[in-house]
């Protein structure tokens, strides 16, 4: 007999008792957190699905918002813009569970007369890969460095294409001293990499770092990189674009010092 595979919507009625992008624990700080920025964003058309088991154990994710809230460095108004998409869990991995839960997202943007369904990818840690997307009818229509691709599944040929925000290097120049730690609510794994980093920081360089808070999607979307949510600057260099470990970012700043 088959495993019984359920997908389940995430819905501000059930918000306290499904797992938050992996974490179980309700009292996580980054749970905490991401409920709040969900409750949030409930109010502007978001969208989440979670893929179980059938033992009720989480394997795979997808959380999409009307592309002018898009918490990305991106311009994909009328778009639905998928913010994350994954599966782990290797026996569940290319059975078909990651198109179930774009085709969801595709049907809810069909429904709400978008123009079509958007999404960043890379091939670097913490985004999904172009090639899941390609497969289910997305095509590229724009690039970023050092390796975005920022994909699209329109309904219509003819509506214009959405775009990269760009000017990344003029905004990497807003932080020209010192150490920054840029961060957000939208992912609930951030705030434990920041925070241990600038404890880090603190400790080990005698360097304080400046934490400036991503607190609305006009400040994501004004971001100084693509992914937006998360980055390191020291004295105008960009040293991550994405979540790092403590050891990670010790290995960079011990090349740089």
């Amino acid at each position: 007999m088959s495993e019984q595979i359920e997908m389940k919507e995430i819905t501000p009625d059930n918000l306290k008792e499904m797992p938050c992008c992996g974490i179980k624990n309700l009292e996580h700080k980054g749970h905490v957190n991401k409920s709040g920025w969900l409750k949030t964003h409930f109010q502007k058309g978001l969208g989440s699905r979670v893929m179980f088991t059938g033992i009720n154990q989480q394997f795979g994710f997808i959380e999409y918002i009307p592309g002018q809230y898009a918490w990305r460095g991106v311009e994909a108004k009328d778009y639905m813009f998928i913010h994350c998409l994954w599966t782990h869990l290797k026996q569940y991995q290319g059975k078909g569970y990651g198109k179930k839960l774009i085709d969801a997202c595709i049907q809810d943007a069909r429904s709400k007369n978008m123009k079509g369904v958007a999404v960043v990818a890379r091939q670097k840690p913490w985004m999904a890969r172009s090639e899941i997307f390609l497969k289910n009818g997305f095509v590229s229509v724009d690039t970023a460095p050092p390796d975005y691709e920022l994909l699209v599944y329109k309904f219509n040929s003819s509506a214009p294409n959405p775009r990269f925000k760009n000017n990344w290097e003029e905004k990497i120049q807003k932080y020209t001293e010192g150490l920054t730690i840029i961060r957000s609510a939208q992912c609930p794994h951030i705030m434990k990499f920041a925070d241990e980093i600038a404890d880090f920081a603190r400790e080990n360089y005698k360097i304080v770092p400046r934490v400036v808070e991503l607190k609305s999607y006009r400040d994501a979307q004004n971001a100084p990189t693509p992914y937006a949510v998360f980055a390191i600057i020291y004295n105008g260099q960009l040293l991550t674009d994405h979540q790092i470990s403590q050891t990670r970012f010790r290995n960079i700043m011990n090349k740089i010092l």
